[in-house]
């Protein structure tokens, strides 16, 4: 057992007016960029301001007998996370999301540094609120993730959604083998496998189009939905299995043209590439994020 004192990590990424000074060289050039559609420093700046005021008391909250790390979005996929850390997301909703599957169990607190602009939905405290949350540690939240495998090894994890087609959104060609046997084959715009986190966003889209019977999870409850988005009928093709949902089985999709993706949370960057003959088995992942209430 380690005897270290716990290490808060920071994890935050750049502001809209960091990304524009790094994409156009220097602030003027930037600001000129923004003059020209209509647009001016002023409001990115005073959101910037607020996101590094957000940043600046978490990390005062730290307690001193504690270690510290600070990572950026970017970086995720090369930071080490410790059994023993306790995760600080100071940002979006998503950020949580983005940083969700390279954890496993570490409690996570989301801290809402803009709370009259963001949903607050995983970020769901203010700065001010940090100390108290890491002092106490108080009761978490475990909620559900959902887990893409393929039969060759490579796994991907999510917190709201995984997305299955071409990375175009156009016609994807596989057959679909939800728990119970069945299988069908189909041509569509790609299917959707969604937690009750992810139940707010694309997947409450699709079943509200399709008013689905199905009832949506909860973010702690271990089910999922699946939907399939514009199935195609044709002499080849069906259309009968296009919804359903998951709790002890997975749904497998048995690859039938080349170039399809999995990827998890609109993140698609990181993704699974798909082949001809393949076999993604798509479930609840075992993992879940624990976050603090």
């Amino acid at each position: 057992m380690s005897t270290l004192p716990p290490r808060a990590v920071i994890v935050h990424r750049r502001t809209e007016l960091e990304e524009l000074v790094a994409r156009h060289g220097t602030k003027g050039q930037a600001a000129f960029f923004l003059s020209t559609r209509g647009r001016s420093m002023e409001e990115l700046e005073e959101r910037h301001h607020a996101n590094q005021r957000a940043f600046d008391a978490v990390a005062a909250s730290v307690p001193v007998d504690w270690r510290s790390g600070r990572v950026e979005r970017a970086d995720l996929d090369r930071f080490l996370f410790a059994p023993d850390d306790v995760v600080v997301v100071v940002g979006q909703d998503g950020l949580v999301a983005n940083v969700a599957k390279y954890l496993d169990g570490q409690p996570v607190i989301g801290i809402d540094p803009e709370p009259h602009r963001n949903p607050g939905v995983l970020v769901a405290h203010q700065a001010a609120d940090a100390a108290e949350l890491l002092r106490t540690l108080s009761i978490a939240e475990h909620r559900a993730m959902v887990a893409a495998t393929t039969d060759d090894g490579q796994r991907l994890l999510a917190l709201n959604e995984v997305y299955v087609g071409q990375p175009t959104h156009q016609t994807a060609r596989y057959a679909i083998r939800p728990p119970g046997g069945t299988r069908e084959r189909q041509a569509s715009s790609g299917l959707i496998v969604a937690t009750g986190t992810g139940s707010t966003g694309w997947c409450r889209s699709a079943w509200l189009e399709r008013q689905s019977h199905l009832v949506l999870p909860s973010p702690d409850e271990r089910r999922l939905l699946w939907f399939v988005r514009e199935a195609w009928p044709s002499p080849a093709t069906g259309t009968e299995l296009t919804q359903g949902e998951l709790s002890d089985a997975d749904l497998n999709i048995d690859i039938e043209s080349d170039g399809l993706v999995a990827f998890g949370d609109g993140m698609e960057d990181d993704r699974l590439v798909l082949t001809w003959g393949q076999t993604l088995t798509v479930g609840l992942a075992q993992q879940t994020l624990r976050m603090v209430g």
